[in-house]
């Protein structure tokens, strides 16, 4: 990925496992045996968290012999997630070595390591054989990644032909440059947003059939709603990864993330597509 040590900094401040057990005690649970369930509001960490995860995952076609690739893994949610509902393998790749870390511990807590698997890594040098997956997908992580057309070339050296990717995403709007920080990036060196059509253009450009493209800004207004709602009532935000990875910074960056979507600024995207075979 583009400016890989500042990203990577971004995201790893230390102490990770320390504060989602924190968590998970303030919530009741046993950190040392979580369920999916209890995990959910902390180890799915891009938008609407896991009812993004939910919304892909409703529009996949996935057997149990399958072996899936999440890149951008972080603390490995939407793996787990996949691996048990579909009964089939995942191989996850980050490049934060401490999300990759926490993401194998909870993995063994909840005994899915037979099926889920991260690896520490580079999305434009990913370490798998041509052709090793059946699908691939990705959520709120090519922000991070300036060469688009690299990423989505190597995602399909990855898969197998006919294999599909499944994108959930954060795009270029119409209302100009967001203010920063943001959850995936401290400043704007290490963001790299792109339209919608130019992400369709890239992605085509790479040997990928666009199947669909949709605008989601609704279901996050309808997320954050629901979220403001539960707060105001004296419980817990649904979605708390971003607090857990951010700590002190999560304050700016979710105001801001807020203001952009409001604006026009952000999009929202999800895209399914297809490897084109020969």
């Amino acid at each position: 990925m583009s400016t890989a040590p500042d990203i990577s900094g971004h995201y790893a401040q230390g102490g990770l496992l320390a504060r989602l057990e924190a968590g998970l005690r303030e919530d009741g649970a046993d950190p040392a045996s979580p369920t999916l369930e209890e995990l959910a509001p902390y180890d799915h960490f891009h938008g609407r968290g896991l009812e993004a995860t939910e919304d892909m995952a409703n529009r996949l076609t996935v057997s149990a012999k399958d072996r899936l690739l999440d890149i951008g893994s972080g603390l490995g949610g939407p793996a787990r997630y996949i691996a048990q509902r579909f009964g089939c393998r995942v191989a996850g790749i980050d490049l934060t070595a401490e999300f990759c870390e926490v993401a194998r511990l909870l993995t063994a807590r909840l005994g899915l390591e037979g099926r889920v698997s991260f690896d520490e890594g580079d999305a434009l040098a990913m370490p798998f054989g041509d052709e090793a997956f059946d699908g691939a997908y990705s959520m709120n992580v090519s922000m991070n990644i300036a060469d688009k057309r690299a990423f989505y070339r190597e995602v399909s050296r990855v898969l197998k032909p006919g294999g599909w990717l499944a994108l959930s995403e954060v795009a270029q709007g119409p209302g100009g440059d967001p203010d920063y920080p943001l959850p995936w990036a401290a400043t704007a060196a290490s963001s790299f947003l792109a339209t919608p059509d130019d992400t369709r253009a890239e992605l085509e450009a790479a040997g990928f059939k666009i199947e669909s493209l949709r605008d989601t800004s609704g279901e996050a207004r309808d997320f954050a709603a629901r979220s403001r709602a539960i707060v105001e009532a004296g419980g817990k935000p649904p979605h708390r990864a971003v607090m857990l990875a951010l700590g002190e910074r999560a304050g700016d960056a979710v105001a801001n993330t807020g203001r952009a979507a409001k604006e026009r600024r952000t999009l929202p995207i999800e895209i399914l597509c297809r490897k084109e075979s020969p």
